[in-house]
């Protein structure tokens, strides 16, 4: 299937160490090569979840950054209804004979402070509890989440002096209104005595200390606010360094498994029956033999060329992880279990054998992956439901848009619930009279 070279002679002038045999060296060769295959495909992984960490925790600061916003928003109309009202009682003050009305005006700014300051207690918790997310998501991260675990456990401490300080504000609302209502039933008395009106004055008295807390505690926290938005955006900023670093990380890594699935390529290229040749042999046999049955299907009017290479991919709804449907999904079923259950038992290092579209859809999986879903499942079915679902990562895409006569890689599968495997996979290119239609992939264990 795959070409071979002949073992040559050594050249000229070279000779060979005693004792030493080509054949056994690119042997050696061949599985130090794939041992560092392996360990880059690691690598790799390790940076993934790191970077998924990462995005997640930046998608935490920001939603922070959004409630911080809001309780900013309030503590602004605070301090300007507390202002309205120190203007307001000093209006009364002066003007005894218009006082029903300013009184009207004063309860109307002071419900607007206690509103305000609700809201603001509301804001804090879903501050607090957003905080604590973000805390559970840098556990989560290890080493790499520390620095953010502090981020958040700044913020829960200071969102709770900011619901302390909404309370305050509150109860001193409270306290104010049972004081409007007494002076405001002395003000509807007719003939009102001086004594009266010296109470009135000393209410006013009162109602002004009240209203310079309410300020003092506004302040206060607005000050709070001002610190926690300044650790939010620290960490936001750490966040966009961390993931401008992770990217260059990822790039060479990628370069890296490159280089090492290239080496394994060359080497099984040469002609030397190494422990890939197998699987290679049988991805390229598979792959010939779905090319065979589709081309089959189309001479006997089973299926159009425009529905075998359709790519109209139809949501089925309720899924997830997302499954989709297209034209030949039915044909699919029909064809190619016979082929992609017989190279399972090529050996028990292999783990599946599926053929994929040029776009990496997977119509019909080996058997023990072809379980239907279970709604709310999202695990399981992640590990168990692996059929009419599009798979255009990094591997899966390389797979099936692959048209040399063989393709080797090296990767770190999601089984899904945070379990991993590693694995390699040959994959063969399927074409169907002349047309490139996918791939064939065959995985199997190192």
């Amino acid at each position: 299937m795959f070409s071979k070279r002949s073992s040559a002679a050594p050249a000229p002038g070279r000779h060979e160490p005693a004792g030493s045999n080509p054949l056994d060296t690119i042997k050696t060769l061949s599985r130090t090569v794939s041992t560092v295959g392996r360990d880059a495909a690691e690598v790799r992984g390790v940076l993934e979840d790191t970077k998924k960490a990462v995005q997640s925790q930046g998608e935490t600061m920001a939603a922070l950054a959004g409630e911080l916003g809001q309780v900013q928003r309030s503590q602004a109309a605070i301090t300007q209804s507390t202002q309205q009202t120190r203007e307001a009682v000093e209006r009364s003050r002066g003007a005894l004979a218009r006082i029903d009305g300013e009184v009207g005006g004063i309860v109307q700014n002071l419900k607007q402070v206690e509103d305000a300051a609700s809201q603001i207690t509301k804001i804090a918790l879903q501050t607090r509890l957003v905080a604590f997310n973000a805390s559970v998501e840098a556990k989560r991260a290890g080493e790499a989440g520390r620095g953010f675990g502090v981020v958040a456990d700044a913020v829960k401490d200071l969102a709770a002096q900011v619901e302390s300080s909404a309370k305050a504000i509150m109860s001193t609302v409270t306290t104010l209104d049972s004081r409007i209502e007494a002076f405001s039933r002395e003000l509807r008395s007719e003939g009102a005595a001086a004594q009266q009106r010296g109470g009135i004055h000393a209410a006013f008295a009162e109602m002004e200390q009240d209203v310079a807390a309410i300020d003092q505690s506004a302040q206060a926290s607005q000050a709070t606010m001002q610190a926690l938005a300044a650790r939010i955006e620290s960490a936001g900023t750490a966040a966009r360094r961390v993931m401008v670093d992770l990217d260059l990380a990822f790039a060479c890594s990628d370069r890296f498994l490159s280089v090492s699935e290239t080496l394994i390529e060359q080497i099984a290229q040469s002609g030397v029956e190494v422990e890939d040749s197998p699987f290679i042999r049988a991805a390229q046999e598979a792959a010939a033999e779905i090319s065979a049955l589709l081309e089959q299907a189309l001479a006997s009017g089973r299926i159009r060329s425009d529905q075998l290479f359709d790519s109209n991919y139809r949501p089925i709804p309720g899924s997830n992880p997302a499954q989709v449907l297209t034209a030949f999904v039915e044909l699919a079923d029909q064809l190619f279990p016979a082929v992609q259950e017989r190279m399972l038992q090529l050996s028990d290092k292999v783990v599946f054998c599926i053929a994929v579209d040029r776009n990496g859809y997977v119509a019909t999986h080996n058997r023990q992956y072809c379980q239907p879903q279970r709604a709310g499942d999202v695990v399981w079915n992640t590990a168990n439901s692996r059929y009419r679902r599009v798979f255009n990562d990094r591997t899966g895409l390389a797979s099936a848009r692959n048209e040399k006569p063989f393709l080797l890689q090296t990767y770190r599968r999601d089984m899904g619930g945070g379990k991993f495997v590693l694995l390699k996979e040959a994959s063969a290119p399927i074409e169907v009279q002349g047309r490139h239609w996918g791939g064939l992939r065959l995985a199997f264990k190192f």
